[in-house]
């Protein structure tokens, strides 16, 4: 049907131009030009200037009767054919109608303004729009269509379209078309975009991760974005790579809404962290954005430290363990050397140091219900030397090299040093002592020593016997002389490493390696303690009965052999003669006789004095009487001791109280029980008598009248 605003039933809606027009002159399908044509061709496209027969028209003064329905008919014939008469007339002059500016191609947003120009050189007639072919109308303000009109000077030939505000059922082809010259104008496409909406993010604002798993972050476009939408994401203004485009099918085979996948494995530093994804366009350059914000759930992160960090064996330690967690820890767990540590569950462990610590790490396990995480650290324990392997005893021949091997361990590294047994004088430094082609003076022992640590605790020593393998070294023992037709004892010591397979005694008409022949009898046993590093010792005993005048006078070989070779002495034997002997008892003889008589002698004589002086003493007697009535005074206790020589006068008495007992001592008997002090004198001793006179102590003696 017509456009909006016709007044009366027009063609079909295949036929274009106004209604009212006649057929012949509305712009058909096919056939009209389009633009301006060539000038050659200019009479080839006119339409006919034949002009129906009109009737005539009637006077304005004159009083008409009302018009039959012919008059009418005929009444609106004439206008279109005065038009196309002055049409041809035009032709027939030389001027044509043309386009001065057609519309192009255009681009509007979604609720703007969209303006298509047009203009027309030569030509006031009937111009019309068409949208898809179907025609607007031929009026200036478009009735029907809000939001259509034209506008500009149609004088100079003006007649833009314009459609406000634009909208998606706008978007069509669109032409121009002078209708009474037969003229349209290029279509002109009119593409309407629609600016996109902030995207949405699946999950967000706050979208919870869990670290280390990886993830894919959905971004899909919202409403009916002209054109499609690029979808982009970003963190603190970088754009990220790794993202995945997506645009789904709908059923009927057209598009739906877009995606951007992004995919990521969070850590939990990105835990807080802000991504923001931007939907633009053609219709929106800037975009528009949405952010989220991520939440990670993470195992935890554990920090472990020990304080302090370098320590004394035998100090206090600390170590503490200190994690971050999403969602928060649930349990500590503490291990010392990959071995748990019993009753330890906290953040917090409190140890005493020891060498252990330097080589077995202690670790902290921290869990949460996302996972666990373990550190670990090792203490600088410092401690003196400590003996881990010691040196081994060996065995080298003779001329071959010889090397010891001793192990120390402390914090720091302990000085090691080599000395032989009870000489200071270093023989080297370090873990080996080399000893290169050695011999018998270098048997003996080695001492490795470790100096102690900065704490002055440690250090010691460690010894090794080197032994030598030599041909065996025998050497003579000290053997007692013996008396002609006596027994006699001959030794010998042998160092020998290896030890000797024999040790063997020989003489002028024999040898003996054991056992007994004759007089003779061979033993042999480890000595108590052999010389360092030349092998075990053995003495060997060479026993004679019976000894010979031969026997003194030549010489006894003591000897003994090994793979290395033969050793041996000789050891001769002593005489001890008789007479000197016999001299010698009998001078002691003699002595003895001579001091046994003179010791009888003297006891004779003291026996006879002893027996004179005990008669003499039943007749005088010696009284002391202390505290006598003469008024003198008496002697304290202490001045009642005094020499034998310093007596002073004393009284004889009648008295017999003093009896003699068996053994020739005096006895005093006291008549005054004890009330006054008696004691017995003895008389001082002649110049003759063979018996020293005791001195006694006495008080001082008082004189009786």
């Amino acid at each position: 049907m017509s456009g909006p605003g016709s007044q009366a039933p027009g063609p079909t809606p295949s036929a274009r131009g106004p209604a009212h027009l006649p057929r012949q002159l509305r712009s058909a399908p096919a056939g009209p030009r389009r633009g301006n044509a060539p000038a050659g061709q200019q009479a080839a496209v006119r339409t006919s200037c034949a002009v129906p027969s009109l009737p005539a028209r009637r006077s304005s003064g004159t009083a008409a009767a009302p018009p039959s329905p012919g008059n009418r008919s005929r009444g609106a014939m004439l206008v279109p054919a005065l038009l196309v008469l002055l049409f041809c007339l035009r032709g027939h002059a030389g001027l044509s109608p043309h386009f001065l500016q057609q519309p192009d191609d255009l681009v509007a947003l979604l609720g703007d303004e969209a303006r298509l120009p047009c203009a027309l050189g030569e030509y006031w007639g009937l111009v019309q729009w068409t949208k898809d072919g179907l025609a607007l109308g031929g009026e200036r303000d478009l009735p029907g269509w809000s939001r259509y009109w034209i506008s500009g000077n149609a004088a100079s030939g003006q007649h833009d379209l314009y459609i406000r505000p634009v909208e998606l059922e706008d978007q069509a082809s669109y032409e121009c078309q002078a209708t009474q010259a037969g003229l349209r104008s290029r279509p002109a496409q009119l593409h309407v975009l629609v600016p996109p909406e902030a995207p949405q993010v699946l999950g967000g604002p706050f979208v919870s991760l869990v670290a280390g798993v990886p993830a894919n972050l959905t971004c899909r476009s919202r409403g009916d974005a002209r054109p499609t939408p690029e979808l982009l994401w970003f963190r603190d203004g970088i754009r990220l790579d790794g993202t995945t485009f997506h645009q789904p099918l709908l059923k009927e085979g057209t598009t739906g809404s877009v995606e951007s996948i992004l995919s990521l494995t969070p850590s939990s530093h990105d835990d807080g962290a802000t991504l923001v994804c931007r939907a633009r366009s053609q219709a929106l350059p800037s975009g528009k954005d949405t952010a989220i914000t991520l939440s990670l759930q993470y195992p935890p992160v554990v920090t472990l430290s020990a304080e302090p960090q370098t320590v004394l064996e035998g100090e206090k330690v600390t170590f503490l363990c200190q994690a971050t967690a999403q969602p928060p820890v649930t349990g500590y767990r503490w291990a010392k050397g990959g071995s748990p540590v019993l009753g330890a569950r906290g953040p917090m462990l409190e140890v005493v140091a020891d060498a252990s610590f330097l080589t077995e790490p202690v670790s902290c396990e921290v869990s949460n219900a996302v996972g666990s995480a373990n550190r670990s650290t090792a203490l600088d324990v410092q401690f003196g030397p400590v003996l881990q392997a010691r040196p081994e005893p060996m065995s080298v021949d003779i001329g071959e090299d010889a090397s010891f091997s001793c192990a120390w361990r402390g914090n720091p590294l302990p000085r090691v040093t080599w000395t032989r047994s009870g000489d200071a004088q270093v023989l080297g430094s370090g873990p080996t002592l080399r000893l290169p082609s050695v011999g018998p003076e270098d048997a003996g022992d080695y001492v490795c020593r470790a100096e102690p640590g900065l704490s002055g605790l440690g250090g010691g020593a460690a010894e090794a016997r080197l032994t030598v393998n030599a041909p065996p070294i025998v050497t003579a023992l000290h053997s007692a002389p013996a008396f002609l037709r006596g027994p006699a004892r001959l030794q010998c010591l042998v160092f020998a490493s290896p030890a000797p397979d024999a040790v063997v005694w020989s003489w002028d008409e024999g040898f003996l390696a054991a056992g007994s022949q004759g007089r003779f009898l061979v033993e042999t046993f480890p000595a108590p303690e052999g010389r360092g590093g030349q092998g075990p010792a053995l003495i060997s005993v060479l026993h004679i009965s019976g000894t010979q005048e031969s026997d003194f006078s030549r010489g006894f070989n003591c000897s003994a052999r090994n793979r290395l070779g033969e050793g041996g002495t000789q050891v001769s034997l002593g005489r001890r003669d008789l007479l000197p002997t016999v001299r010698i008892v009998a001078g002691v003889a003699a002595a003895g006789m001579t001091l046994l008589m003179l010791i009888i002698g003297v006891t004779l004589c003291c026996w006879r004095h002893s027996k004179a002086s005990a008669s003499f003493s039943k007749q005088k007697n010696l009284v002391r009487i202390p505290g006598s009535s003469d008024g003198s005074s008496s002697r304290g206790p202490e001045e009642e001791t005094g020499s034998g020589e310093d007596q002073g006068p004393i009284v004889h008495t009648d008295h017999s109280d003093l009896i003699l007992d068996e053994e020739g001592a005096l006895e005093t008997k006291d008549p005054t029980n004890g009330y006054y002090k008696v004691r017995g004198v003895s008389p001082p001793a002649s110049p003759d008598s063979c018996m020293i006179p005791l001195q006694m102590k006495r008080p001082r003696i008082f004189n009786l009248p």
